[in-house]
């Protein structure tokens, strides 16, 4: 299909973005890479009369270490992030989960940035961010925030970004001495999760098994009071809302977290 008519508006900082965002109103939405807004337009799922499109805001992109963080401009592709030297050393979780985003061309144009404000509880980065223990930098009109992943993803495609804000970078503690791993279930290899499983530390997240990326509390629990890994990854789907589906029942994505929880436990202790 062909999305419904917009106006471009191009700008060259976070500033001007959130100048425009508030002038414009309800109407407008971001453009980065494209690659989650454009498909619901075509859709007609999303409509925006205004495309404020930030691709060329020098600053909200890169790559650098300060202060114990990895920090990742929002606007920088998956691809750079995948092939990072200092994200695969010092936050190879996030390194691996980027790898897994669509295929090729996406990575090569999808921003990081506009996958997490997306908000879909499926989204390969979404889940290993919360894994991580990322926070996200705002910028909007009172000034800049700081946002904890854990305190983010609010509900279906619903985060706790205001109308007006625009996410600059990412703050990614370094866990390079920690054990991790990525796991993901998919019909086609360039698909989002039927379900997704990320462990950073003792942290593991769910991916596609409710409206957000959720922690694994009963199996992170059962580990702290000594489980085996077989035991508490059979609780893994506890206290989790997942949907039933063309490509997964509700039941299936359940017993999926179970094997994948139990996979990426195995993977993550082979590193230790």
């Amino acid at each position: 299909m062909i999305p419904a008519p917009f106006t471009h508006v191009r700008v060259t900082s976070a500033k001007e973005a959130s100048e425009a965002l508030n002038h414009y109103g309800d109407e407008a939405k971001l453009l980065a890479g494209g690659h989650s807004l454009i498909p619901l337009m075509k859709l007609r799922l999303a409509t925006p009369s205004v495309l404020i499109d930030i691709m060329r805001i020098p600053d909200l992109k890169g790559i650098r270490r300060d202060g114990g963080n990895i920090i990742i401009g929002a606007l920088t592709h998956h691809v750079d992030i995948e092939r990072s030297p200092i994200v695969q050393q010092y936050a190879p979780l996030i390194a691996a989960a980027a790898a897994f985003v669509g295929d090729p061309q996406v990575r090569n144009r999808g921003t990081i940035g506009g996958s997490v404000a997306h908000g879909d509880s499926a989204s390969d980065l979404s889940g290993a961010l919360l894994a991580a223990d990322a926070t996200f930098v705002v910028s909007g009109p009172s000034g800049m925030r700081h946002i904890p992943a854990s305190e983010f993803f609010l509900g279906f495609w619903t985060t706790a970004l205001e109308p007006t804000d625009v996410m600059t970078e990412i703050h990614i503690p370094e866990a390079f001495q920690s054990p991790w791993s990525y796991q993901k279930f998919t019909i086609r290899s360039q698909d989002w999760a039927v379900v997704s499983v990320a462990l950073s530390g003792s942290r593991i997240v769910l991916g596609a098994m409710g409206e957000i990326p959720l922690r694994a509390d009963a199996t992170e629990q059962a580990l702290l009071n000594g489980a085996s890994d077989e035991e508490a990854s059979k609780l893994a789907a506890e206290n989790t809302n997942p949907s039933s589906d063309l490509r997964a029942s509700a039941d299936y994505r359940r017993h999926l977290a179970q094997v994948l929880v139990l996979d990426a436990l195995s993977e993550s202790s082979s590193r230790i």
